[in-house]
């Protein structure tokens, strides 16, 4: 069931991305983030409310607030690096980059004491290079030193991000996606007061930016989920594999090409991903 819910995470964050990717060709990308950030935060609150799982908030590091609203603001910078990065160099070096982000929740996990099997291991390092691959790695033309840097403080603290929405689950994964979503929420209103905007969208865009902050809420919640009934190790690797999703998305309705790199990259994934449930 772990490995289940953690791939079905990264459907959902590769479908969000897709998205969330696609409408910031027509709006600016903090907008497009922010619906994302109250779209999700007002599906949770609903949730909340319906399978009446509140917790009362505490600020003991044990319980899911505090690592959860530290999730959700180290997880905005991340997404601010990551976009910066994709503006300043090309999506073919930034991206294989912060798709390495997986590496520090799982050298976190491993220090922590988890110890999946050979097996596991063989088929974690496979999943993760089919990432890597899958992200469309392009070195020609040479690299610039800033969407670097930018790529690996992305990858940084998108790791550091995962770590904290696996310590909340711990306690519940839902009330920590909930605490993630008011961080940002307040983060993001204050940019709309200090800026006078909402995003100027049309009502046309309203369903596919409910799907994307929908779909990006839920691969929060199910990732923690899945770290809470397997180990976390193998549940951040196989939540790793949305690259290659909004690959897949890219090439179905945007009609982009796919490299020969990224075929070898959904290869390996599924790989990896078949010696890990083997072992």
């Amino acid at each position: 069931m772990s490995a289940l819910l953690a791939l079905f995470s990264s459907l959902l964050f590769g479908s969000s991305d897709y998205i969330g990717g696609h409408m910031s060709k027509k709006y600016k990308t903090m907008a497009v983030t922010g619906v994302f950030q109250v779209v999700g935060l007002f599906v949770g609150l609903v949730m909340m409310l319906v399978t009446r799982t509140w917790i009362a908030p505490n600020l003991s590091w044990n319980g899911y607030f505090l690592p959860g609203v530290f999730a959700g603001l180290i997880g905005f910078a991340g997404l601010n690096a990551f976009f910066a990065g994709l503006a300043t160099g090309r999506m073919g070096v930034v991206s294989p980059i912060s798709s390495l982000s997986v590496m520090i929740p799982v050298v976190y996990s491993f220090i922590q004491g988890e110890r999946p099997s050979h097996l596991a291991i063989l088929g974690m390092a496979i999943a993760i290079l089919g990432a890597f691959f899958g992200s469309g790695p392009e070195i020609r033309g040479g690299l610039s030193v800033k969407p670097l840097l930018f790529a690996v403080l992305a990858a940084v603290l998108f790791g550091t991000g995962v770590i904290f929405l696996t310590q909340g689950a711990q306690t519940n994964s839902l009330m920590t996606a909930v605490s993630m979503r008011v961080a940002n929420s307040v983060v993001l209103i204050l940019f709309a007061i200090r800026y006078k905007t909402l995003g100027g969208f049309g009502k046309s865009s309203f369903a596919l930016l409910f799907f994307g902050g929908f779909a990006d809420f839920m691969a929060n919640v199910t990732l923690g989920a899945a770290s809470t009934s397997g180990l976390v190790s193998v549940s951040v690797v196989l939540a790793s594999m949305y690259p290659l999703i909004t690959a897949v998305w890219a090439f179905k309705f945007a009609h982009e090409r796919l490299h020969k790199l990224q075929y070898l990259g959904i290869i390996c994934a599924i790989a990896g991903v078949s010696l890990i449930s083997l072992g």
